[in-house]
């Protein structure tokens, strides 16, 4: 299942809360709504007001240093992300928006995309006279979408991360470490497999079966190299050329990197939330609950297990808002995630999970079964959320 929207519905301008060394006028404050300008050089990041009224804020960032710039409102204790802008190049701009009730919070600006950057203390204050101050389902559903973005991000990071791991043992030709590096870089790519999913001139390359392509298709991506590695169900194999190992590694790690690049900036809403989380449980069903997705390898648990981890966050994200709507479907679909966390549980050894071909018949049952279990009340949940 995709996202329900065009990818390019997704994307939108990068947008960031500040972090300031020194705050210019740092006695003025902005509205609710009214843009704060953020100038994020190598070694300060000013704010136009470091104090703003409760509601929508707009953050206007300028890069005007030498390396490439990261934007971040913290909560007061500068452990939660409430807000972020990443990758914004010298001399280019970024802005975000998020809703921010009363209270303090800590911004911050990252030179180089590391440490923890130019912290400084920020003001919400309570509405001006005649404003209206945030509703609890607009804070709610702000902290659900921040919390995602940042979330997916940090999945795309560590899909380059690892697939470039992945990438290096195979190229050189050291199969062992590549069989077992092959899941584990996998992993984050299944955990935001819808959003992955909605680059539909990319997927196709990066995630396709051989039994699903159309006449013509070149096969490359990970379930090509997959083949390479284990190649015993295979018929009469030609294994890959070095210089073919070359290609089709190279192939994927750029593949893999423009999927992470372009989710940088990504936005989304409670709605495609909602669906994320029951899409991955729908890729569950038609793919990995089978043991079709990894017909050579037969790693199937570890794509399951990603799967299952991306719709529970994604749950657990917008949870609240459900917890006020219909709390008797919070209360199900969080029993029904645990009994699959459980019977998940079972089948970990060492550092990751037995093969799919190791389980009983009776124990593909009880996976099936809480598959199905879960999906169907979870098929409700974005209508339940929903205002």
């Amino acid at each position: 299942m995709r996202l329900a929207v065009p990818v390019a519905a997704l994307v939108a301008v990068p947008l960031m809360v500040g972090c300031t060394s020194s705050t210019t006028d740092s006695n003025t404050s902005a509205g609710a709504g009214g843009p704060i300008t953020v100038t994020s050089a190598d070694d300060s990041c000013t704010l136009s007001a470091d104090t703003a009224s409760a509601g929508n804020l707009t953050f206007n960032v300028a890069n005007n240093g030498s390396e490439v710039t990261e934007f971040y409102l913290y909560s007061a204790d500068g452990k939660r992300i409430v807000g972020e802008v990443e990758n914004i190049g010298p001399g280019l701009q970024g802005k975000l928006i998020v809703t921010a009730d009363e209270g303090t919070y800590q911004t911050s600006c990252r030179p180089g995309m590391a440490g923890e950057g130019i912290r400084s203390d920020f003001t919400v204050t309570r509405p001006a006279d005649g404003a209206q101050a945030p509703s609890e389902d607009a804070l709610l559903i702000s902290k659900a979408q921040n919390g995602y973005r940042a979330w997916v991000q940090q999945q795309a990071d560590q899909l380059v991360t690892r697939t470039r791991q992945f990438v290096t043992a195979y190229q050189r030709g050291d199969d062992d470490r590549a069989r077992t590096l092959y899941p584990r870089a996998r992993f984050p790519w299944e955990a935001i497999e819808t959003v992955a999913e909605s680059f539909g001139d990319l997927d196709p390359k990066t995630d396709a079966r051989e039994a699903d392509l159309t006449e013509g298709q070149k096969w490359t991506g990970w379930h090509r190299i997959e083949k390479d590695l284990w190649p015993q169900r295979a018929k009469d194999y030609t294994p890959l050329t070095i210089e073919q190992r070359q290609f089709y590694g190279a192939d994927l790690l750029a593949n893999v990197t423009t999927v992470r690049d372009r989710i940088r900036g990504i936005t989304f809403t409670t709605d495609q939330i909602a669906n994320g989380s029951s899409g991955l449980m729908e890729e569950v069903a038609t793919g990995k609950v089978t043991g079709e997705e990894e017909y050579w390898s037969h790693t199937d648990l570890w794509d399951f297990a990603a799967n299952v981890k991306g719709s529970e966050v994604a749950f657990e994200l917008v949870k609240p808002l459900l917890d006020k709507r219909d709390a008797a479907l919070a209360e199900t679909l969080t029993k029904r995630f645990a009994e699959i966390d459980r019977l998940l549980a079972r089948q970990k050894v060492g550092g990751g999970y037995r093969l799919y071909t190791d389980l009983s018949q009776a124990e593909v049952k009880r996976l099936a079964d809480a598959v199905n279990a879960l999906s169907e009340p979870l098929s409700h949940l974005t209508a339940a959320v929903l205002p």
